[in-house]
């Protein structure tokens, strides 16, 4: 099942692929739905095609679910496109792609979702999850024009 949501962001497309480039952005846009704790430490800190990184994977921040694996295969200025997974969702592979919009950037995450028979449940989180997501992309984005 795909999970597919666009969202106009307050920022030109750089500083959006900057901000991209970090894990604090992505645990900070994450919570609370979702915690993210590298398992290596300095896992994931900077985002490279080919590099992978494992984190134990919590939802709303308390509930354990397992170690997550990220393995980026493009990163760019276009597309950011990674192949994930965990112990309960065998495919998660999320694409994301920027288009520049002169002073905002559309923003769209993409994902694929295969998890047997609990696809449905994962997919119904994951589209509150991207939702929530966007909006605090665009708080964040909002909070640094002040």
């Amino acid at each position: 099942m795909i999970v597919h949501r666009t969202s106009f962001f307050p920022a030109s497309r750089q500083i959006v692929f900057t901000k991209l480039q970090r894990l604090e952005t992505l645990q900070q846009i994450a919570a609370p739905y979702a915690t993210f704790t590298p398992v290596d430490n300095g896992a994931g800190s900077i985002w490279k095609p080919g590099s992978t990184s494992s984190f134990r994977f919590r939802l709303f921040g308390l509930i354990p679910f397992g170690t997550h694996t990220i393995h980026i295969e493009r990163f760019d200025m276009d597309v950011i496109q990674s192949r994930e997974h965990n112990e309960h969702v065998r495919i998660w592979d999320h694409r994301i792609t920027l288009q520049d919009m002169g002073d905002q950037t559309k923003y769209t995450d993409e994902v694929d979702i295969q998890a047997g028979w609990k696809t449905i449940f994962i997919w119904l989180w994951a589209k509150a999850f991207y939702a929530h997501r966007q909006r605090a992309w665009i708080r964040n984005l909002q909070s640094d024009n002040r």
